[in-house]
């Protein structure tokens, strides 16, 4: 997940107990919150009696038992997962061979982080689906329709699903209901990231049920100040640079000064892939490869 921003509200739940959010959404809500998941997965199922299932999440038997009760009765045709954090895939296929059926993602493999800092809840890099989509596949059940979107930029494999008949999104952790999302390298790409943004704002989404945190009923004003606070972060790297601090860990403490140093390390990784993405458009200058302990400068 990433660093909490204005625009945020609390929402009402309770663990483990199905919520049926919109005609054809119910939301189930794991009990693995944190600093980076805020109040814990958010487990989408999707349709009434014939139902997809996305983001299932952590491999937790507590949860496990929760979706299982929150499923009786009812028949799971597939198995969705927007990407491959171990707050969101590790139970896809436990799940999926309860309900007899297969999982679904993004073929491409995540790019291992070598960090010396736990980002999220870790990579799930040993995560594999069943069945590989394409960008603006369709897959079909009982009065519903979901189209795979690629939407790289907090990982390169990330997919969000539209669910058709409500015009909805559900985004993963490219849009969160209540922070940023880490980018973290390599990943991760903050041009990436950036494209897949204005992608989803095209779109005109009625709604985005993010995994983590409230959903998000006025996309477009949301989506703009999303976008505009990564811009506004570059300004203060450049600034930053200008200033003399060149070197990410002395810029995240002053960006930063407001957030919880807990969250620093993790801050870093987000600042790596701005400036990144600052050197390739001819904001800041480094010798060599951008990288953590690089001497950022402007251009």
């Amino acid at each position: 997940m990433g660093l909490t921003i204005p625009f945020v509200r609390q929402f009402d739940f309770a663990y483990g107990v199905p919520d049926r959010v919109s005609p054809l959404i119910t939301r189930v809500i794991a009990n693995n919150p944190g600093p980076f998941t805020f109040t814990g997965t958010g487990v989408y199922i999707v349709g009434d009696q014939t139902v997809a299932v996305i983001d299932p999440g952590p491999d937790d038997p507590a949860h496990f038992e929760a979706l299982k009760r929150a499923l009786d009765g009812r028949t799971v045709s597939h198995v969705l997962v927007t990407h491959a954090h171990m707050d969101h895939s590790p139970l896809a296929h436990p799940l999926a061979r309860w309900a007899g059926c297969e999982v679904w993602a993004s073929g491409q493999a995540p790019i291992a982080t070598e960090s010396e800092v736990r980002l999220e809840a870790g990579d799930d890099n040993l995560f594999r689906p069943d069945h590989a989509l394409d960008d603006g596949q369709l897959l079909r059940g009982d009065g519903w329709t979901l189209e795979a979107i690629a939407t790289s930029g907090h990982t390169s494999s990330h997919m969000c699903y539209a669910l058709i008949e409500e015009k909805a999104l559900f985004s993963g952790d490219h849009v969160m209901g209540w922070s940023t999302t880490v980018i973290s390298p390599p990943d991760g790409d903050m041009q990436s990231y950036l494209d897949s943004l204005d992608r989803v704002a095209a779109r005109g989404f009625s709604t985005i049920w993010p995994t983590h945190g409230p959903p998000i009923t006025d996309p477009q004003p949301f989506l703009a100040a999303y976008r505009a606070h990564r811009l506004d972060r570059e300004d203060q790297i450049v600034a930053q640079a200008k200033a003399g601090r060149g070197l990410i860990r002395d810029m995240v403490p002053e960006i930063y000064a407001a957030v919880d140093s807990r969250l620093w390390p993790a801050a870093c990784h987000s600042v790596l892939a701005h400036t990144i993405r600052l050197v390739a458009i001819g904001r800041l200058a480094c010798d060599g490869a951008p990288g953590i302990n690089t001497v950022f400068r402007p251009a």
